[in-house]
């Protein structure tokens, strides 16, 4: 075997490894990679070091702590009363307390819930492994002892290394074989410990999700009430066709509003443009106003972007005039694109709200099994998880995307192959590569010491970059892949993360050598045999279980050595040494100097890529070296608690799924359940010769795929919808002239942000206020360029900067300030007086629920604009930090609606009358109230006439922007009722009339004006 023959120095080949070089000593090295890493002494010494420093950046946190409150406990200063963590004392070990005695509910609360499963699920893999310890130390440890052949283990190793190999199957004494039927007894324990704990832990997450249905924040979210249907076809891209769509599905008692997607084609890229522009600027002013008092004698230069050097040539140009032009002339384009978006298409995509949670969940549960005209309708996400720029693509568009992505990482991993194996062999020890190298090994010789220290940086440093670049190359090839929300995003990178961990790193590390023997040894023995008999006579099993072992002793090493992370993640290392560096050795930018004040975001894929994969390799080798589950126990242990204190105090959750990464977790952890008994059933077969005993072992993978069916049949429903079923009350039916609640009228929040947010205004130090003026050419004032007027979700004009308690229209004129910076005084350098601010919002403050500004709160002070809702106003909360800044004069009204408002107000529109032949072909939700009393029924609400058109239909549903129901025939004073449609809908409910006074002050009735 291959354990056998590196030990006696000669190779398959009959290569004598001991005084083999060049490309001989490589076949050495391939071979067994590992001979000669493991020692006794080496465990002792990794488990003494990795607890050691553990414990000394423990204590470094503890005495840096109150000394750091920024990095150390920022939640504490910046999240609001309900969500603040409970407060830390100055002493050295006064945060123990409050962590020990934060229970899931508090941290539910205080974190919410996506962490508060991942610290489940911690401590899931926690208590399975003490399980599973006690087994192997039980059970496993001293069976592996008693069956031992400990002549054979004699022959090839000695002392503390004799007695590890006894811990092992790797030398089974022919008299005990018997002894292996433990290793099939633990496999089916293994399996129901897993299994118990995973059944346990989805009926717990399924109560932490229904929890997370009846709080107040999902209760009063709008995303809990709203659909997102995407791939609709071309006939029913308007908000009508989506609710025909949605009835398609079930019919509800109540009628949801409705907002087609809207082309915004090149508006987000012309923002980002803007936003990097901004950003270079800020940093090309903050290195040339470092020292505003002596300035440099030359001004920045810079290359001119590639797209534009038609206009400025080749050569460097003025940085600053530059990108004042390039932010100028952004900002003129975005205007004109947001002030025309309503003239171009509607896009495949949509979202409709209901004033009820449970009419949206039961229709998109009954969509589950249903595709009106070939369109999927699902649970809307929360705004900020939409990744927009994927949402218009077809069902074909996403497959193809999917395919190549799913092609493309299974090239990377493939080859990858090559570098981890170089990686492994040559550089994590320079010797192997001087060995087959002369003109390195001279070189080597004469700076050992040197070699030494590149050796203990290069590897780890290297292989710590490849890891830190994957997860960014994976986020890129799965928002290229077709993902719609960064959840799914998030999900498909942990993924495809753990596949390329278990594929490259687990399976292809440790059986590298195996194969490269077993293949050498079928070769030579095919020059005297045929294939078959060759392959046979390679012994592939025995050969794999000597490989397995020897590979075990480094997994265990490496494990313990896992400990030294977690410390590392809790004192914050980096950060606080980062941040010192570029303080004082480079120029950050106001906006740089704000955001690391920021609470950090925590990366759940990463984190659950690595606690699995570590699951995953104390599985695999449980029977085979079992010391790696205390050792991996202890690991989750320290990790749990670490990470609690940093999710409670330090870290927040960028884009909150409501738990959704569960199921993931679940059925990666069945995964490796599966992986690990074909592991174990190869070693069992390898030690015993035999099937036999392999055949016991295959029960317990199907008893997982059972657990998978039951707990997927159980409580996914459960876990996903509110309810499956809406009781349609006939009392509510039957009063079509009932009145809607103020607190259920729904504002949608599902317009792009590229439509109405706020551009980013250049900032600079106050310390250089002095010499703007100088060397600034740029806009003029503070407001964007844009025309945000049609699509805000503030349902309020802007407020004077300078006229408290004044619109920006009505503030007494004023000439325009001649800088347009925002210039940030050294003592506002903190994130505190900037996170309620879109721009930072969006990307360190994840969905404003920590400070309490939810994105999609559903209040009584705004009115959403009609061209992102079916028809009405409605009510959501308002922000003036996220207001735009400005509004520009050029009103984005259809122009008939300006100047007649009040006659049509109390005239006669045709279309108000139901007598008029076209007043059935339109939906409900956009038909204007009939006078008192006139009730008409007709052939349905879909009934069309004759003689109409499609593009009639078209007209009438999708109205421009500045038109809102107050434009049309309302009877000044008069009350309105609902009016009797059909069969199955008895009523359809009108705006009563004390809600009248309050939409004539609302939004949509003044943008009409203007």
């Amino acid at each position: 075997m291959a354990s056998q023959n590196s030990n006696t120095g000669t190779t398959v080949t009959g290569v004598d490894c001991a005084n083999a070089q060049g490309a001989d000593r490589l076949l050495c090295l391939i071979q067994d990679p590992y001979s000669g890493t493991f020692h006794a002494d080496a465990f002792w010494a990794s488990l003494g070091t990795s607890i050691a420093a553990m414990i000394l950046l423990t204590l470094a946190f503890s005495l840096m702590r109150p000394r750091n409150t920024i990095v150390y406990a920022p939640k504490v200063k910046y999240a609001d009363k309900k969500h603040a963590p409970p407060k830390l004392g100055k002493g050295l070990f006064e945060w123990v307390g409050p962590v020990t005695r934060a229970k899931e509910g508090m941290l539910v609360e205080k974190t919410g819930l996506d962490a508060a499963v991942f610290l489940r699920f911690t401590r899931m893999l926690r208590n399975i492994f003490l399980t599973l310890s006690v087994i192997a130390i039980a059970v496993l440890i001293p069976a592996n002892v008693i069956g031992s052949n400990k002549a054979a283990i004699s022959q090839f190793s000695k002392g503390g290394q004799a007695f590890f190999m006894t811990m092992t199957p790797q030398y089974p004494d022919p008299r005990r074989i018997e002894s292996l039927w433990v290793h099939v007894v633990c496999v089916w324990a293994i399996d129901l410990v897993v299994a118990f704990f995973l059944w346990r832990n989805y009926g717990a997450i399924v109560r932490l999700r229904r929890q997370y249905f009846d709080s107040p924040e999902y209760l009063q979210s709008l995303h809990s009430r709203t659909l997102m249907v995407t791939d609709i076809p071309p006939a029913d891209r308007t908000d009508e066709g989506l609710l025909r769509l949605a009835d398609q599905v079930e019919h509800t008692a109540a009628l949801p509003r409705a907002s087609i997607g809207r082309n915004v084609k090149e508006l987000p890229d012309m923002i980002d443009e803007h936003n990097e522009a901004v950003r270079a600027l800020e940093s090309v002013l903050a290195k040339y106003l470092k020292h505003p008092d002596h300035l440099p004698s030359k001004r920045p230069t810079m290359k001119a972007s590639k797209k534009y050097r038609a206009n400025n040539g080749a050569h460097d140009v003025d940085a600053i005039d530059y990108l004042t032009s390039r932010i100028r002339e952004l900002e003129i384009e975005i205007t004109h694109v947001r002030e025309s978006i309503d003239k171009r298409n509607a896009m495949p995509f949509g979202f409709a709200s209901y004033e009820r949670i449970e009419d949206a969940h039961t229709v998109a549960f009954a969509a589950k099994k249903k595709h009106p005209q070939g369109t999927t309708i699902r649970l809307a996400p929360r705004p900020n998880d939409l990744i927009w720029q994927n949402l218009p693509l077809s069902k074909k568009q996403r497959s193809w995307r999917r395919f190549w992505n799913n092609f493309s990482v299974a090239i990377l991993t493939i080859l990858w192959i090559a570098p981890n194996a170089l990686i492994a062999i040559f550089l994590s020890n320079l010797s192997n590569l001087a060995s087959i190298w002369p003109g390195f090994r001279d070189n080597f010789q004469r700076n050992h010491r040197t070699w030494a220290a590149v050796q203990g940086i290069a590897s780890p440093a290297l292989t710590s970059l490849i890891y830190l670049i994957l997860p960014i190359i994976f986020r890129r090839m799965s928002i290229r892949g077709g993902d719609t929300t960064k959840t799914s995003r998030e999900r498909h990178v942990a993924t495809k993360l753990y596949s390329f961990f278990v594929f490259n790193n687990l399976i292809i590390f440790s059986v590298f050598s195996v194969i490269y023997s077993f293949v050498a040894a079928v070769v030579k023995n095919r020059e005297r045999e045929d294939a078959w008999h060759a392959v046979i006579e390679g012994a592939f099993f025995f050969k794999l279980l000597g490989g397995l072992s020897q590979v075990s002793y480094f997994w265990v090493i490496w494990l313990l050595q896992r400990q030294l992370g977690a410390a590392a993640d809790l004192a914050q290392m980096i950060n606080l040494v980062w941040t010192w560096f570029a303080r004082t050795f480079m120029a950050p930018t106001p906006r740089q100097e704000i955001e690391w004040t920021a609470p950090p975001p925590f990366d759940y894929a990463v984190y659950y890529n690595y606690f699995l994969f570590y699951a995953t390799v104390a599985l695999c080798f449980s029977t085979l070296q079992p010391l790696v589950l205390p050792i991996t126990a202890l690991y989750f242990a320290v990790d749990y608690w670490l990470k609690k204190y940093l999710l409670l105090y330090v870290l927040i959750t960028k884009t909150e799924s409501g738990g959704q990464h569960w199921r993931f977790l679940f059925n990666r952890l069945i995964f490796a359940v599966c992986l690990s008994n074909v592991v174990m059933g190869l070693v069992i077969r390898g030690a015993s010769g035999g099937w036999y005993r392999v055949y016991f072992m295959v029960p317990p993978g199907f008893l997982m795929l059972g657990v998978k069916w039951y707990c997927a049949k159980t409580f996914d429903n459960q876990m996903i919808y509110y309810t499956k079923a809406t009781l349609k009350d006939p009392e509510n039916l039957a009063e079509p002239g009932k009145k809607v609640r103020k607190n259920d009228r729904i504002q949608s929040r599902f317009g792009h942000p590229a439509l109405y947010k706020p551009l980013m205004t250049p900032m600079v130090h106050a310390k250089a206020r002095h010499v703007l003026s100088e060397i600034y050419r740029g806009r003029l004032d503070n407001s964007d360029a844009a025309s945000t007027t049609g699509y805000s979700d503030i349902a309020m004009d802007p407020m004077s900067h300078s006229h408290p308690g004044k619109t920006a229209r009505f503030a007494p004129a004023r000439a325009p300030p001649k800088e347009m910076f925002e210039v940030v005084p050294e003592s506002r350098l903190d994130f505190e007086h900037f996170k309620n601010r879109a721009e930072f919002a969006d990307a360190l403050g994840g969905n404003g629920e920590l400070f309490g500004r939810p994105d999609d709160l559903i209040s009584e002070r705004s009115s959403t604009p009609r061209s992102f809702m079916g028809a009405g106003n409605s009510s959501g909360p308002s922000s003036r930090a996220s207001s735009p800044g400005g509004r520009s004069e050029r009103s984005v009204s259809a122009p008939q609606h300006h100047h007649h408002h009040h006659h049509q107000r109390v005239g006669s529109s045709p279309l108000t009358s139901p007598r008029d032949p076209t007043y059935q072909t339109i939906h409900p939700a956009y038909r204007d109230d009939p006078p008192i009393g006139h009730h008409h029924r007709g052939r349905g609400i879909y009934t069309l006439h004759p003689n109409e058109s499609d593009e009639n239909r078209l007209l009438h549903s999708a109205q421009p922007i500045g038109h809102s129901d107050a434009d049309v025939d309302v009877g000044a004073g008069r009350e309105v009722y609902g009016l009797d449609l059909d069969r199955w809908r008895s009523g359809y409910v009108g705006v009563p009339p004390e809600e009248e006074e309050e939409r004539m002050m609302g939004y949509e009735y003044y943008r009409g004006r203007r």
